[in-house]
């Protein structure tokens, strides 16, 4: 199996520096796991997560010209790659009817206050 970009492969850690993890791969060739394509939340401590001789399964997300391979083991997750499900959209006339809906709430809200700081129906002061 050929290293292409999308495949995924499995490899063991053979080092492990501050900023990723060296991947070897099928073929006798090493990819590099950055560390923030190592879990999905923050990672401070890659050491917390990897240790040398660990197998991993990383999906390939570039290969360079010069032979440089960027691997990543948080998409490499099936459940990363699930579909984010879609949000619902209003339309327009939804939309407007809430606005119009708080807006009415928030005047006659604000004609209560502005009442009964004045003593009561609007009273005008002479």
């Amino acid at each position: 199996m050929s290293v292409e970009v999308g495949s995924k492969l499995s490899g063991k850690v053979t080092r492990i520096t501050n900023f990723g993890a060296f991947v070897e791969l099928p073929e006798g060739s090493t990819g590099l796991v950055h560390i923030s394509e190592v879990a999905d939340r923050y990672v401070k401590d890659i050491n917390d997560h990897l240790s040398v001789g660990d197998e991993v399964t990383v999906k390939v997300l570039n290969v360079e010209k010069n032979g440089k391979i960027g691997l990543s083991i948080k998409k490499a997750n099936e459940k990363y790659n699930r579909p984010q499900p879609r949000k619902r959209v209003e339309n327009f006339e939804s939309k407007m009817n809430k606005f119009l809906k708080d807006s009415e709430d928030k005047l006659a809200s604000l004609k209560k206050h502005t009442e009964s700081r004045r003593g009561g129906r609007g009273a005008k002061r002479g």
